[in-house]
């Protein structure tokens, strides 16, 4: 057992035993605490929760690894998944926090007054959460399996373990506090090798400053080795697969019902923005990283890897073959590894970067840590949502009305439970690479909850069979480009299945806007509820008229 194992599963079990400890600490007693963490969170702890339920493996992991990989177009990811909370902060949080619903399915039931617009949102809800959490548990694998140096598959149940304990203890309340010390584990765990990385390159210990200097040199060594330039566009796809993702990465990230709720565990309307605000600069520090580590690891694999011996190449490189995720063929029979020779999977380049750039056991065993907190992180807010999903808005909303606190409590625990499960065997063959598997997670919530929240808050005309003829249409039209496009080969005009989303939101608001135009109005009560969302707290819109919440005393305007 070398010193390298030992001391990465020091770091390892040191942020298990803190996650476990906080998830006990924190178990929740009721319902309120279990959904919504009794809102009462504050904007800042709230906004470093939302950063590490958002900066799952597919950013931690994969992030960099696709923009070394894809150059340009892989900056779709970054431009997308940041510009979609923007969309979120401003155009729906703050509504959906005043209208103090617990999930997303709850929203569209009560707004539309209709029992199958719940239904059918839990439903959605599921399948969302279900996809995202399979490429969660994927990466949990690959962190697992090259610690351990096992297969991934072996990996990917421990984690799954691990997950189902401490999100069936807390539930939200034990999952927020989890996660603000998830997010202090991976940003550290992300920041100190690329800084350090940058520090070794370039003299300079600020990347975000420094790695334009190595992107400089790339012109020259992409002409050397015979490849592609690397910000040359659209040299991985079509400019409309570049526009298609960006959109879909951006709707989708408006319309996923495990970041939505977060918004629902703060006091108030306020704490909603602030949430966000916080949330954005959190998350900042690492998709500027990003590109940095992607130029640096890049650049370390061009100059001191390719070109070497295959005899002789370092001892980093045997232990990740065994994973699976890096494979090296003397092609031409030189016994020199050449740049076409190497096939290293996008999900590893931020795990193995550490031993790349010789960086140390240290850092080597901090960054598994924070690849472990990304994945769980945002695999635990995913089972609170399936758990919300199916105990609240099936079982107490729809199936069993006077279910007490502790039945309900109960159902959370075991929805969590089996979806853990069930999501963690389908994770031992995943479909696609991580960061594919998100886009697709992505793609679904832009073609249903995207459009149906968008026209649900800002059109008061929408209504309960317009939302319904949305989300069924906006799931058909995605689901199928993604299956046709991944399986069948179709394509429209070069959009993969990753782009997908931008077709299932376009066909989601048309049916919603003509069938909900077709029939009736919906009630005047609906409709000043739509109105009364877009106003600030002490504000409620009745009968034409804005008033004061206190009492009703002042008419405003």
């Amino acid at each position: 057992m070398d010193q390298q194992f030992l001391v990465s599963m020091a770091f390892i079990l040191a942020s298990f035993g803190l996650y476990i400890g906080i998830a006990i600490y924190n178990t929740a007693k009721s319902t309120s605490d279990f959904y919504v963490s009794g809102r009462n969170v504050s904007p800042v702890w709230n906004g470093m929760a939302i950063g590490a339920d958002w900066m799952s493996a597919a950013s931690f992991i994969g992030m960099a690894g696709t923009i070394m990989l894809l150059g340009y177009d892989g900056l779709a990811y970054i431009m997308g998944w940041t510009g979609g909370y923007l969309l979120l902060t401003f155009l729906l949080a703050p509504q959906l926090r005043k209208y103090g619903r617990y999930t997303v399915p709850e929203f569209l039931g009560d707004r539309y007054n209709s029992d199958t617009a719940r239904l059918l949102g839990a439903i959605i809800t599921i399948i969302i959460c279900f996809v995202y959490s399979i490429g969660q548990l994927s990466g949990s694998g690959v962190v697992i399996g090259r610690l351990l140096e096992v297969d991934a598959k072996i990996g990917t149940m421990i984690g799954v373990v691990l997950i189902a304990f401490y999100a069936t203890m807390g539930g939200m309340k034990g999952i927020t506090w989890t996660q603000v010390a998830q997010y202090i584990v991976l940003i550290i765990a992300y920041l100190i090798p690329v800084i350090f990385m940058s520090l070794q390159l370039t003299g300079n210990p600020i990347p975000w400053l420094s790695y334009g200097q190595i992107v400089g040199e790339f012109k020259e060594l992409d002409a050397q080795l015979g490849v592609s330039e690397y910000f040359a566009p659209f040299t991985n796809g079509s400019k409309a697969q570049f526009l298609a993702l960006l959109f879909t990465l951006m709707a989708g990230t408006a319309g996923l019902p495990h970041v939505i709720v977060r918004f629902y565990t703060v006091p108030t309307m306020k704490a909603a923005r602030w949430s966000g605000a916080w949330a954005l600069l959190f998350i900042a520090l690492l998709y500027l990283s990003a590109p940095a580590y992607a130029a640096f690891s890049r650049f370390i694999l061009m100059t001191e890897i390719v070109g070497q011996k295959l005899s002789e190449l370092p001892a980093w490189t045997a232990s990740w073959i065994e994973t699976g995720k890096l494979q090296m063929a003397d092609g031409n029979g030189d016994g020199i590894l050449q740049w076409s020779e190497l096939v290293i999977s996008n999900d590893i380049v931020v795990m193995a970067t550490p031993e790349i750039a010789n960086l140390g056991m240290f850092v080597i065993g901090l960054v598994a840590a924070g690849a472990m907190a990304a994945a769980l992180s945002t695999a635990g807010g995913l089972m609170i949502t399936i758990s919300s999903a199916l105990a609240h808005d099936i079982y107490f909303r729809t199936i069993n009305p006077n279910a007490n606190e502790k039945q309900r409590l109960n159902v959370g625990r075991w929805s969590i439970l089996l979806a853990t499960i069930i999501a963690g065997l389908v994770a031992l063959n995943p479909p696609g690479v991580i960061t594919q598997i998100v886009a697709w997670a992505f793609a679904l919530a832009s073609g249903t909850f995207f459009p149906a929240l968008l026209l649900g808050v800002w059109w008061r005309r929408s209504n309960s069979k317009g939302v319904i003829a949305g989300l069924l249409v906006g799931l058909a039209v995605t689901l199928g480009y993604i299956l046709a496009a991944k399986y069948g080969g179709f394509t429209i005009l070069g959009i993969i299945d990753t782009g997908a989303g931008i077709f299932g939101a376009a066909a989601g608001i048309l049916a919603n806007i003509i069938v909900s135009l077709a029939t009736e109005v919906p009630s005047q009560k609906q409709q000043e509820e739509v109105l009364d969302m877009r106003y600030p707290e002490q504000m409620t819109y009745k009968n034409g008229e804005v008033w004061m919440d206190e009492g009703h005393e002042a008419k405003i305007g």
